[in-house]
Protein backbone atom coordinates (compact mmCIF):
# COMPACT_ATOMS: atom_id res chain seq x y z
CA UNK A 1 0.00 0.00 0.00
CA UNK A 2 1.01 3.45 -0.62
CA UNK A 3 0.38 7.12 0.26
CA UNK A 4 0.47 9.69 -2.48
CA UNK A 5 0.79 13.42 -0.96
CA UNK A 6 0.12 15.53 -3.54
CA UNK A 7 0.60 19.34 -3.34
CA UNK A 8 -1.36 21.58 -5.84
CA UNK A 9 -2.52 25.24 -6.83
CA UNK A 10 -5.87 26.01 -5.34
CA UNK A 11 -7.03 26.56 -8.52
CA UNK A 12 -6.57 22.79 -9.47
CA UNK A 13 -8.44 21.95 -6.49
CA UNK A 14 -11.90 20.88 -7.83
CA UNK A 15 -10.93 19.75 -11.27
CA UNK A 16 -8.43 17.01 -9.45
CA UNK A 17 -11.11 16.24 -6.43
CA UNK A 18 -13.63 15.16 -9.68
CA UNK A 19 -11.60 13.29 -11.30
CA UNK A 20 -10.28 11.25 -8.21
CA UNK A 21 -13.77 10.64 -7.37
CA UNK A 22 -14.65 10.15 -11.35
CA UNK A 23 -11.67 7.43 -11.31
CA UNK A 24 -12.92 5.95 -7.84
CA UNK A 25 -10.45 6.91 -6.06
CA UNK A 26 -10.91 8.67 -2.62
CA UNK A 27 -9.23 11.49 -1.10
CA UNK A 28 -8.27 13.91 1.80
CA UNK A 29 -7.92 17.61 1.00
CA UNK A 30 -6.50 19.49 3.70
CA UNK A 31 -5.81 23.22 3.05
CA UNK A 32 -1.79 24.54 2.88
CA UNK A 33 0.36 27.65 2.17
CA UNK A 34 3.24 28.08 -0.48
CA UNK A 35 6.36 29.24 1.04
CA UNK A 36 7.48 31.00 -2.25
CA UNK A 37 4.31 32.62 -3.54
CA UNK A 38 2.32 32.62 0.24
CA UNK A 39 -0.30 31.32 -2.23
CA UNK A 40 -2.81 29.44 -0.97
CA UNK A 41 -1.98 25.41 -2.22
CA UNK A 42 -3.94 22.47 -1.60
CA UNK A 43 -2.66 18.83 -0.42
CA UNK A 44 -4.44 15.80 -1.34
CA UNK A 45 -3.67 12.64 0.79
CA UNK A 46 -4.16 9.43 -1.19
CA UNK A 47 -3.97 5.89 -0.15
CA UNK A 48 -4.22 3.22 -2.88
CA UNK A 49 -2.54 -0.20 -3.44
CA UNK A 50 0.21 -0.38 -4.89
CA UNK A 51 -1.02 -1.65 -8.45
CA UNK A 52 -3.06 1.68 -8.86
CA UNK A 53 -0.37 4.38 -8.08
CA UNK A 54 0.30 4.95 -11.34
CA UNK A 55 -3.44 5.40 -12.43
CA UNK A 56 -3.15 8.17 -9.35
CA UNK A 57 -0.50 9.68 -10.93
CA UNK A 58 -2.23 9.91 -14.33
CA UNK A 59 -5.10 11.75 -13.09
CA UNK A 60 -3.12 13.76 -11.41
CA UNK A 61 -0.87 14.90 -14.30
CA UNK A 62 -4.30 15.62 -16.24
CA UNK A 63 -5.72 17.45 -14.30
CA UNK A 64 -2.90 20.00 -13.21
CA UNK A 65 -1.40 22.61 -15.37
CA UNK A 66 1.69 24.55 -15.30
CA UNK A 67 1.24 27.81 -16.12
CA UNK A 68 2.84 32.03 -16.00
CA UNK A 69 2.30 34.38 -13.35
CA UNK A 70 3.57 37.83 -12.63
CA UNK A 71 5.35 37.96 -8.99
CA UNK A 72 6.46 40.94 -7.51
CA UNK A 73 9.87 40.38 -5.70
CA UNK A 74 9.57 41.19 -2.00
CA UNK A 75 11.20 44.50 -1.13
CA UNK A 76 14.92 44.30 1.10
CA UNK A 77 14.05 44.48 4.72
CA UNK A 78 16.94 46.44 5.86
CA UNK A 79 18.66 49.56 3.83
CA UNK A 80 17.41 51.66 1.52
CA UNK A 81 14.85 51.33 -0.62
CA UNK A 82 14.98 54.61 -2.35
CA UNK A 83 16.55 52.94 -5.50
CA UNK A 84 15.21 49.68 -5.57
CA UNK A 85 12.33 49.00 -7.48
CA UNK A 86 10.63 45.60 -7.74
CA UNK A 87 9.40 45.00 -10.92
CA UNK A 88 7.33 41.74 -11.94
CA UNK A 89 8.64 38.77 -12.41
CA UNK A 90 7.10 36.05 -14.87
CA UNK A 91 7.17 32.62 -12.57
CA UNK A 92 5.98 29.18 -13.64
CA UNK A 93 3.42 27.86 -11.14
CA UNK A 94 0.63 25.11 -11.05
CA UNK A 95 1.27 21.23 -11.86
CA UNK A 96 1.93 19.20 -8.99
CA UNK A 97 4.47 17.95 -6.36
CA UNK A 98 3.93 15.10 -5.74
CA UNK A 99 5.41 12.16 -2.73
CA UNK A 100 4.77 8.40 -2.99
CA UNK A 101 5.56 6.79 0.56
CA UNK A 102 5.41 3.24 1.41
CA UNK A 103 2.59 2.40 4.00
CA UNK A 104 3.61 -0.27 6.73
CA UNK A 105 0.13 -0.23 8.58
CA UNK A 106 -3.09 1.12 7.66
CA UNK A 107 -6.19 1.04 10.33
CA UNK A 108 -9.75 2.48 9.81
CA UNK A 109 -12.00 2.33 12.33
Amino acid sequence: MKLIVAIIQDKDSNRLSSELVKANFRATKLASTGGFLRAGNTTFMIGVEDSQVEAVLGVIRNSCKVREQLVTPVTPMSGTTDSYLPLPVEVQVGGATVFVLPVDRFEHY
